[in-house]
């Protein structure tokens, strides 16, 4: 559980922090959207949240920094999903600029995401550590780059069937 966790959580995070990159300018001007008591901040707010994105996959490789990556992505996680459900009952109509542009607008499609990453990062983290059999690695990995992507791209696959909550 432990690796596919990693794995899951390593290349999500990953994702995201490149994605931010990419359009730095565009995540930093959409940050008020999510926290609007921060408006002055937003720049700061932006270098900060992909900073801590982009620490995360790199503490997950390392054994002895393992448990560490899962805090800390847990911790993001909680405040990520803070953020969405106080836009969200705030009426705002932000968009997810969670994996880059995007023009899917937050809803709780976004906070089961973030619970269900909640939770991965959670099992991670409470999974003794050690490495099965080779076997066991490969499948772990794979379910876990399985996971990442289905998660990355959530938003496309509810589009994809129609249905946009």
């Amino acid at each position: 559980m432990r690796i596919a966790s990693a794995c899951l959580i390593g290349l999500v995070f990953a994702v995201s922090a490149v994605s931010k990159l990419r359009d730095f300018d565009g995540f930093a001007r959409s940050a008020p959207s999510l926290v609007p008591a921060w408006p002055g901040r937003a720049r700061l707010l932006a270098i900060v949240t992909t900073a801590l994105e982009a620490l995360v996959p790199l503490l997950l490789v390392a054994p002895p920094t393992t448990s560490y990556g899962f805090g800390l992505a847990a911790v993001l996680l909680a405040a990520f999903t803070t953020a969405i459900a106080a836009a969200i009952r705030r009426g705002r109509r932000a968009t997810c600029r969670c994996f880059g542009p995007s023009s899917a607008p937050l809803g709780p499609r976004h906070l089961v995401r973030n619970g269900v990453l909640f939770s991965c990062a959670a099992l991670g983290g409470l999974s003794p550590g050690g490495l099965p059999p080779a076997a066991g690695v490969a499948v772990a990995a794979a379910t876990g780059l399985v996971g990442a992507v289905l998660i990355v791209f959530l938003d496309d696959i509810v589009d994809l069937f129609g249905r946009n909550p």
